[in-house]
């Protein structure tokens, strides 16, 4: 089941995105009738294309955002090595392959994992599945967001129980608050980093900007989508979001009819997507009848 935050209007700043540099490859293989807009990392965007592409849904692969190394990035296999903790917390995928680099240079010690959902767990899958039975994951927290993590991180005992907590710099205090006020004794290394990127061709940002859908991943890509809208107040089409956390920064930033599934995840956002295509096409419907 997927949620609507839709708005009739949408109010934004006029914005300019930040001069990041590095040239972009998008797909050009996408047909001029572009219905999505995937903006992931360059390279993992394939699921949700090949996803859509089941339902027929011609998709435009334009990356927003690019990861790079936090200040704590290289200390992590250290700390790794050098303590033990009761839990080691990971709420992205990217944290995650952060996360497995280090743990394999510090000689992959036992570690007890709390992840926040199953596209975040999918990053260990192979790992886990091994014979390296020194990594389990551990916990899901009922819903996938960082609040509920915190709030539900089992701690049966009478103890302080240590966390480590590999995040980007750009997250929120939300987790390491929501642990400490429970008891719990956390580590946060920012481990890596995101940043919008630029030299997006006009043609292809013209193309992006006429699609139906965009459909996001990170509160950094809706950041980042925001900042390319030169003509806000022309832009009213729909932004499906991977998860609440996405879309609730869309709707912070005055993005309208925002899209989201419950619970997090790559079925789930097809759904919204799906959900969002269908609302376009009626609405081009009563367009036509009015016509």
């Amino acid at each position: 089941m997927a949620f609507s935050l839709s708005s009739s209007s949408a109010s934004f700043g006029r914005l300019t995105l930040s001069s990041y540099m590095r040239p972009v490859r998008v797909s050009l293989s996408a047909s001029p009738r572009t219905k999505v807009v995937v903006t992931r990392e360059q390279g993992k965007n394939g699921k949700l294309i090949s996803a859509l592409a089941v339902h027929g849904v011609p998709c435009l692969e334009v990356p927003l955002v690019e990861h790079t190394k936090g200040p704590d990035m290289e200390r992590l296999s250290t700390v790794l090595s050098d303590n033990s903790f009761d839990w080691v917390v990971i709420t992205s995928p990217e944290a995650g392959s952060v996360f497995l680099e280090a743990w394999k240079a510090a000689g992959t010690p036992e570690v007890c994992l709390g992840v926040v959902g199953a596209g975040t767990a999918s990053v260990f899958e192979k790992v886990v599945q091994s014979h390296q039975r020194s990594l389990q994951i551990a916990f899901y927290p009922s819903k996938a967001t960082g609040k509920v993590l915190a709030s539900e991180l089992p701690k049966h005992e009478d103890r302080i129980y240590t966390v480590l907590y590999p995040a980007s710099v750009k997250a929120s205090n939300e987790i390491e608050e929501g642990l400490s006020v429970r008891g719990f004794e956390v580590t946060r290394l920012n481990t890596y980093s995101t940043v919008p990127v630029n030299n997006i061709e006009q043609a292809i940002l013209t193309r992006a900007l006429s699609a139906p859908v965009v459909a996001v991943a990170s509160p950094s890509a809706v950041r980042a989508w925001v900042k390319l809208i030169s003509e806000p107040e022309k832009w009213n089409h729909s932004v499906a979001c991977i998860g609440e956390t996405t879309a609730s920064a869309a709707k912070r930033l005055g993005l309208g009819n925002v899209y989201y599934p419950e619970k997090p995840g790559l079925e789930g956002w097809v759904e919204s997507i799906l959900e969002a295509l269908r609302v376009h096409e009626e609405q081009l419907k009563e367009l036509e009848t009015w016509h």
